[in-house]
């Protein structure tokens, strides 16, 4: 991939990992647009970053993904790259969660992990295909997309279908101009979950460093650490990781 000139959608690009994304391709020399529910977030980012156009929007809306799009290609008609980063992550035990009267914080999950993912892609994966310039979706995965944390269940579980989906996308996109990216953190330093959670992971910047050099390199799938290794680990060693890990922390929930 070519890191430098594009035009870049960056969802949840205003915290976290999207915000190590924003800032990296911006120093890159590309034109960013970051779109995020938090305003005061993209407040902080546009004072630190002027240049980068910032929009309000809430990915688990399809309505406002859609207004999204409909946003970006009228005002931005060159991009060519979008990132899909917006992520949350939920723990919480099945057995007292409450299916009945709080599916929507549950579903959120779901929404904003996974269906913002698929939707955006379609829609942007149409509009790159009908343009001259080459283009990139980078989708933005999980080591435990591949050894689920059961105390995370729907997150492991979101993150396993945006690597399958982006598995499809990349084929069906095959004939097309545009390069679809999976990129798999481990465990990074970031606020997903709670503040104070991840503080024991990866460093942000030796993370974005090393995604940016698979991205350079034309990896299609691109981990690091911890989840670099899960990519080359048999079924049982993965399995062994899953539980080891729920032995660790099952009772954290």
């Amino acid at each position: 991939m070519n890191i430098k000139g594009n035009t870049i959608l960056i969802t949840g690009g205003a915290s976290g990992i999207g915000y190590q994304f924003s800032k990296a391709f911006y120093n890159k020399g590309n034109q960013i647009i970051v779109c995020g529910r938090n305003n005061d977030k993209l407040l902080a980012l546009k004072e630190s970053f002027p240049e980068i156009v910032t929009k309000q929007c809430d990915v688990a809306n399809a309505d406002e993904r859609v207004a999204l799009f409909e946003w970006v290609t009228a005002n931005y008609p060159n991009i060519n790259v979008i990132v899909n980063n917006a992520g949350i992550q939920n723990r919480f035990n099945v057995l007292t969660a409450d299916a009945k009267n709080d599916w929507d914080t549950l579903n959120s999950e779901i929404k904003i992990n996974l269906d913002a993912t698929v939707q955006l892609s379609i829609l942007f994966g149409q509009y790159f295909a009908k343009s001259n310039k080459t283009a990139s979706i980078i989708n933005v995965s999980s080591g435990l997309a591949f050894s689920p944390m059961a105390i995370a269940p729907i997150y492991s579980a979101t993150k396993a279908a945006v690597s399958s989906f982006s598995t499809s996308l990349r084929h069906q996109l095959s004939e097309t101009n545009t390069n679809v990216y999976e990129v798999i953190p481990p465990a990074v330093n970031t606020d997903l979950g709670g503040k104070g959670i991840h503080t024991f992971g990866a460093n942000p910047i030796d993370f974005i460093n090393e995604i940016f050099t698979g991205l350079e390199q034309d990896k299609v799938y691109i981990g690091y650490g911890s989840s670099k290794d899960r990519l080359t680990m048999t079924k049982n060693e993965l399995d062994q990781v899953t539980e080891n890990m729920y032995k660790e922390l099952k009772d954290t929930i």
